[in-house]
């Protein structure tokens, strides 16, 4: 009975640590992709929330640094399952991680694939001048991957232009 008692905190943690690892996946899942760029959502959460439990750990004492251990570990393991989930079941994949969506086809913005990515037309302006292209029509395929960036097929259909998502500010 004192071993339950003595372990009860540290399974109190784990749970929470996973409770709050599922809870940002969907949240950021629900959020949008376009938001970030290159990493995956498993990767977002894993790397906020490691980075929270090793901080605690690191500047309080004893039962908080084993509880910053123990729920770094219960991250490792969790992010390794879904990791391993998402690869063997496709479906679990699709729905975390979404799939691609098709923003203009020969030149024609696709409106509600548009509102449903949350992307705006002076987006794709942004993406086709950042890569020469001077309007929306020299666009024969413009795509929202996975990692929240716009890969952009022009009418030649020589090159594949990828736009990195970034943040600025509307100051010139």
């Amino acid at each position: 009975m004192e071993l339950i008692e003595r372990i009860t905190p540290y399974l109190i943690v784990a749970g929470s640590s996973a409770a709050i690892y599922v809870f940002l996946v969907v949240a950021i899942r629900l959020f949008g992709k376009k938001e970030f760029s290159q990493l995956s959502i498993f990767d977002i959460v894993f790397i906020l929330l490691i980075s929270n439990a090793v901080q605690n750990s690191m500047i309080a004492a004893n039962f908080t640094f084993v509880g910053g251990v123990v729920s770094a570990i219960t991250l490792f393991i969790i992010n390794y399952v879904f990791k391993n989930l998402i690869y063997k079941i496709p479906k679990l994949s699709e729905w975390v991680q979404g799939h691609p969506v098709m923003l203009i086809y020969e030149g024609k913005l696709l409106h509600d694939n548009m509102s449903k990515a949350r992307v705006s037309v002076a987006e794709l302006e942004e993406a086709t001048r950042e890569h020469g292209i001077k309007s929306l029509d020299d666009v024969n395929l413009a795509v929202l991957e996975l990692d929240g960036s716009i890969s952009i097929v022009s009418n030649d259909y020589k090159n594949l232009l990828k736009k990195k998502k970034r943040r600025y500010s509307n100051e010139v």
